[in-house]
């Protein structure tokens, strides 16, 4: 049973296509990273499955019960607008009361994922006064309040220094042991993409899928990314260096 199923999905802005015919399917214990260059469609390919973005072609197929939750770039939040951390989640109610009162439930709800994400002591500060880490922890909490079964997430970890990457990519993994399938965009192939199980690589169309070793390789960049590039190993983890950095290494050495 797929979660979601997108069949030869095609979608276009003013005549110029951002997918083309794009199949992919998420099975309820995914665990997938979207990579590929800037404008290679890997946002429209998340919001065709949040369903916000409708294909001109091609078939988008749902479990008719999915309850999705969506992280976006935290770059494109305001975040001077004078909410809370307790607030800023309560706004993703869908059901119960609604503000500005929320219910002791609501409140002990918002307190027991503020604490699963490790700000539970955070709830009264203003969301501008945050690290970038705490506050794509909020974004996440406010997707988590709708206890989805899928969660996407938009660049989770552009801009966040390399320890609070590494957070957010173990605190992922723990949500996805836990049951919840996930689907997320990176531009990050070795502090984020390598250590996925599964990865799709996308510029407009799906260039290679599959796992970290097999997707990660010099072909299949090449086809991704327009630009050579290399793929050595260190640790048993593949590592993506460009190749002109390679050759500069190579005669530093040889020089």
């Amino acid at each position: 049973m797929s979660l979601v199923r997108l069949d030869g999905v095609t979608c276009a802005y003013n005549g110029m296509p951002a997918l083309l015919d794009v199949d992919l399917d998420v099975a309820p214990a995914a665990f997938t990273g979207i990579v590929g260059p800037s404008g290679s469609g890997k946002t429209t390919l998340l919001r065709v499955i949040l369903g916000t973005v409708r294909p001109v072609a091609g078939a988008v197929r749902r479990d008719p019960s999915l309850r999705l939750g969506y992280v976006p770039q935290v770059e494109t939040v305001n975040w001077n607008f004078p909410v809370t951390v307790a607030e800023a989640v309560l706004m993703s109610r869908t059901q119960g009361r609604r503000l500005p009162w929320p219910s002791r439930d609501e409140r002990r709800q918002v307190d027991e994922t503020l604490d699963l994400l490790g700000i539970g002591g955070l709830g009264r500060r203003h969301i501008r006064d945050l690290s970038g880490g705490q506050q794509q922890r909020v974004f996440l909490a406010r997707a988590l309040l709708r206890e989805p079964q899928l969660l996407l997430l938009d660049e989770p970890t552009s801009g966040v220094d390399v320890r609070t990457r590494h957070e957010i990519l173990h605190l992922l993994a723990d949500l996805n042991g836990a049951g919840l399938a996930i689907v997320l965009t990176t531009h990050d192939l070795n502090g984020m993409a390598a250590h996925l199980p599964d990865l799709v690589c996308l510029n407009t169309e799906v260039t290679g899928r599959g796992a970290p070793h097999a997707v990660l390789t010099p072909e299949v960049l090449e086809r991704t990314y327009g630009a050579p590039m290399d793929v050595l190993s260190h640790g048993g983890m593949p590592v993506v260096v460009d190749r002109h950095t390679v050759h500069q290494l190579h005669r530093g050495r040889t020089a």
